[in-house]
């Protein structure tokens, strides 16, 4: 039996650029960046000057008894699956047959810090009892299920930034393999705290506040790139079998043909050129696609010296001469990197290209020559409807993902 092919029905967005897919998307078609001086009750003495926060408030969600239970990561995830579900209007009667698929970086990062505070700093012995399932990896997506009553597969994956991009593919999989009608797929991450700040700090690859604006502080692919900007956020996807979708009337955003999986098995965090080449002709290949069928790449482009230069090279190694065809646009310059979270909330932003709006690369103004490529710089593009565009996430630890979406 053939695969069945898997459409993408619903999407949810928690993110420093809006709290809807709608508002998301409008941030970006009109460059609004979601960076921003971080408080110092964020940054403790970490030296880190900008972020991409959200103005959170769990009251419209939660009972506050309820919120206090949840870490923030976790009330993201719960917020962005319930408008995923909502929007999708997806039948509900076999939640055997609906899964959840998550990824996340660190988890419960905010539960973890006030845990370590109140042990070493305040010397008290004595935490909350529910600090560990609070904390743990897999909550934000245990969760979504919990909340939601879905008793299908359920996975959990952390591959630092490429994990809710790998929860979107295997989600994919497991439906086309017959195992699910249906999925909530996404990640979220929650890390803006002083411990990870600092930890971050010591990487030496955090951007400093640009000295003008620093809401553009983050300038991917740009000559005066000085680093990455750290977001938190959350996105949700609901993926489904595509003859239920139709039988059902369901509006369909595109469908989510394609899905590589490589590691560098090179190093731990320098990003390797052949790694994500493979992965890149892995995802075509399942797609059944050639490189010149693809209109735009939403890039990992984090705004690394390197990091940018070895995905400018791997995308010109695997298209070639359609390199010059192909747009390219990294909105991690408009929303921060959100890590575990990075993958959904990009491919979120990429959905938008297949109605041939291309978000763009905010503050691209001086473009690195060893950057070589189609940029879609500081303004929206507008094309004819795609057939297809892809999403890049490459992750410290050499983990690789590259999504394919068709137009449906």
């Amino acid at each position: 039996m053939a695969p069945r092919r898997v459409a993408i029905t619903g999407a949810g967005v928690i993110s420093p650029l809006g709290n809807t897919l709608q508002e998301f998307h409008g941030s970006l078609i009109n460059m609004r960046s979601g960076v921003r001086r971080l408080a110092p009750e964020v940054t403790g003495s970490s030296g880190v000057q900008v972020g991409a926060t959200i103005d959170w408030n769990p009251a419209p969600h939660f009972k506050e008894a309820e919120a206090a239970n949840l870490d923030r990561a976790t009330q993201f995830a719960l917020a962005a699956a319930a408008q995923a579900l909502t929007d999708s209007g997806l039948q509900m009667e076999n939640r055997e047959r609906i899964g959840v698929s998550w990824g996340t970086g660190l988890g419960g990062a905010h539960t973890q810090e006030a845990s370590y505070k109140q042990v070493y700093g305040a010397g008290e012995w004595r935490v909350r009892p529910l600090t560990v399932v609070m904390g743990m990896n897999n909550a934000a997506g245990s969760n979504v299920a919990v909340r939601h009553g879905l008793r299908g597969p359920f996975a959990n994956y952390s591959t630092a930034c490429s994990s809710s991009a790998m929860a979107l593919g295997e989600a994919m999989r497991t439906i086309a393999a017959g195992r699910a009608d249906a999925m909530v797929a996404g990640g979220s991450e929650a890390l803006l705290t002083p411990g990870v700040l600092v930890a971050w700090q010591a990487l030496r690859t955090l951007a400093p506040a640009d000295a003008a604006d620093p809401a553009a502080s983050c300038k991917p692919f740009d000559k005066r790139r000085a680093g990455l900007v750290l977001g938190e956020g959350a996105a949700a996807l609901v993926l489904e079998d595509e003859s239920r979708a139709r039988a059902r009337g369901a509006r369909i955003y595109g469908l989510l043909t394609g899905y590589g999986s490589t590691c560098d098995a090179v190093h731990m965090s320098r990003p390797d050129r052949d790694g994500q080449i493979r992965a890149m002709h892995q995802a075509l290949t399942e797609a059944q696609l050639a490189p010149q069928d693809i209109s735009y790449i939403n890039a990992h482009g984090t705004a690394t010296a390197v990091g940018d230069v070895v995905e400018a090279e791997a995308i010109n190694a695997v298209f070639g001469p359609a390199a010059r065809e192909v747009r390219v646009s990294s909105t991690k310059s408009l929303h921060g990197h959100l890590l575990g979270g990075a993958g959904a909330l990009e491919f979120a932003a990429t959905l938008l290209a297949l109605e041939g709006v291309l978000p763009p690369t905010g503050f691209l103004e001086q473009p690195d020559p060893a950057c070589a490529l189609r940029h879609v710089a500081r303004q929206v593009e507008r094309i004819p409807a795609p057939r297809a565009v892809m999403s890049n996430s490459f992750a410290f630890g050499g983990s690789n993902v590259v999504l394919v979406a068709a137009r449906a």
